[in-house]
């Protein structure tokens, strides 16, 4: 086996498969994929041994590739492998990052959001996956932290040189627990014990990345098929959707199986029209956002029978990943997921988050009623969570649980003539406002006579209006209550998993 000389060691061999060349830049790899003929080799000495022949690679369209190099903490890496896993809600990359070539890194990818982590020493041994609840707390070498999910995951597909290689689709569970230091410890239980990293979230800009993916490259023609309920052509733009809906027939498709089988789908009725189109790109602070999907939501507090609707948009720009436009009936806010989880106070009634503390507004029972555009996540009419929403001052913080995931989100309140400007909507401004709207100036002369004639007209006229109010709001597919917290579900739901 050839050493190449430098600061960092290489080593190369010929591929037990093809007999082209094998390199290892890293110490720590003792997996690689031959680059020609995709058979997984593994390091034993001085030679190469073949294990097996590794699947394709799922396209992701991701900005990264092998090669491309940065800095984290003012220490250079470079990106010397992959490992892409699939579970039950979707799917994520691992890159492998090479730190010194004695140690590596992972930089994950998920729905474009990215988190840089470390190799980390647990002071006690990992409990069982089948022990950490989602939701409920435990502690690391010191830390708190919140299981945030715990699924089935399976790799399948790699590239390059790897440190560790799981078996390729076997199933395995993976954990993910996050603290209120935005931080996220990762366990996978392929090996025993369980492998432990831990990380925080990044920007790509902030890395000084250098070898990226051409843009160039990236196919933007979107993908086409024909809606399996009306025929009527459907065409997928976001390239790891897993849900769109027919823009002719409204049914939700089902894509997280690919889109060249058989595809399932959910008709939907009485549609809901968005205020602002999807398809429009929009600058909201300071990056431009494109609206890919838009769904309608419902809440009840639990023990009461009064619903109340509003409306999500999702947004997407390729350097940030998502967020959530949401329109409520008091005012509109921008959240996206936060990569480490809040600590809540046992009643519920106060959060916690990167120093700040939330005050709980309101505790409910959310449920998605309508959908349209693409989603990153397997979207669902009927889906359920249960939301807690906080707040101190104009930030907000939400949590929401599902079944096997806890998702907590980020963001703050913005001014109805933000979001109307910012889709250049100004002419319809007025159908933005909402109730944060400022109340009347002080400086308005109103006549004793007049506020007499007005309390008349309310005593007289509130009865009727509130019954012809109720009769005609409909929470399906309307806001109707004015108790609505400005935050919506400050997310929707989160694909979850993914190391995000």
């Amino acid at each position: 086996m050839a050493e190449e000389p430098g600061a960092q060691r290489a080593y190369r061999a010929p591929c037990p498969g093809c007999g082209a060349p094998v390199e290892f830049r890293s110490a720590q790899s003792a997996f690689a994929v031959c680059p020609y003929c995709q058979s997984t080799v593994v390091r034993q000495g001085e030679t190469l041994a073949r294990i097996g022949k590794m699947a394709e690679l799922f396209d992701d369209f991701s900005p990264l590739q092998l090669f491309a190099a940065g800095r984290v903490d003012g220490q250079p890496f470079t990106l010397v492998g992959r490992l892409q896993y699939a579970y039950a809600g979707g799917r994520w990359t691992e890159w492998i990052a090479a730190l010194d070539g004695e140690r590596t890194g992972l930089l994950s990818e998920d729905n474009g959001a990215f988190v840089f982590s470390l190799p980390h020493t647990l002071e006690r041994e990992a409990p069982p996956a089948g022990d950490l609840r989602v939701g409920a707390t435990t502690a690391f070498n010191g830390q708190s932290y919140t299981v945030a999910s715990n699924e089935q995951v399976t790799l399948v597909s790699a590239q390059g040189e790897l440190p560790r290689l799981p078996d390729l689709g076997k199933p395995f569970p993976a954990v993910e627990l996050r603290s209120d230091r935005g931080e996220v410890l990762s366990l996978d239980y392929d090996t025993q014990p369980p492998g432990a990293y831990l990380g925080r979230a990044v920007r790509l800009e902030d890395l000084q990345l250098t070898g990226l993916r051409d843009e160039s490259a990236k196919d933007e023609k979107g993908r086409s098929f024909a809606c399996p309920n009306c025929g009527a052509p459907v065409t997928v733009n976001l390239t790891d959707s897993k849900s769109i809906t027919c823009s002719h027939c409204n049914s939700i498709i089902d894509l997280s199986q690919g889109i060249g089988g058989e595809l399932r789908h959910a008709e939907q009725d009485e549609p809901v029209r968005p205020l602002i189109a999807l398809g429009s790109v929009g600058t909201l602070q300071g990056v431009n956002w494109q609206v890919v999907g838009f769904q309608h939501r419902m809440g009840v507090e639990p023990g009461d029978d009064e619903h109340f609707g509003w409306n999500e948009y999702l947004l997407f720009n390729r350097q940030r990943g998502f967020s959530f436009l949401v329109d409520a009936e008091d005012g509109w806010s921008m959240v996206a997921p936060t990569t480490g989880a809040p600590s809540m106070a046992e009643s519920g009634k106060t959060a916690k988050y990167l120093g700040k503390s939330y005050q709980q507004q309101y505790a409910y029972n959310a449920e998605t009623t309508y959908v349209a555009g693409e989603f990153y996540w397997q979207v669902e009419r009927g889906q359920k969570t249960f939301n807690r929403d906080f707040a101190n001052g104009n930030a907000l913080l939400s949590m929401e649980r599902s079944a096997n995931e806890l998702t907590w989100s980020s963001g703050s309140r913005m001014d109805s003539a933000t979001v109307a400007a910012a889709f250049k909507l100004d002419a319809k401004k007025d159908m933005f406002t909402r109730g944060d709207a400022a109340p009347l100036s002080s400086g308005s002369r109103v006549g004793c006579g007049t506020i007499i004639v007005i309390l008349v007209v309310i005593f007289i006229l509130l009865p009727l209006l509130l019954t012809t109010c109720s009769s005609r709001c409909d929470p399906n597919t309307q806001n109707c209550s004015s108790t609505r917290s400005s935050g919506g579900s400050y997310g929707g739901y989160s694909s979850g998993g993914g190391h995000k």
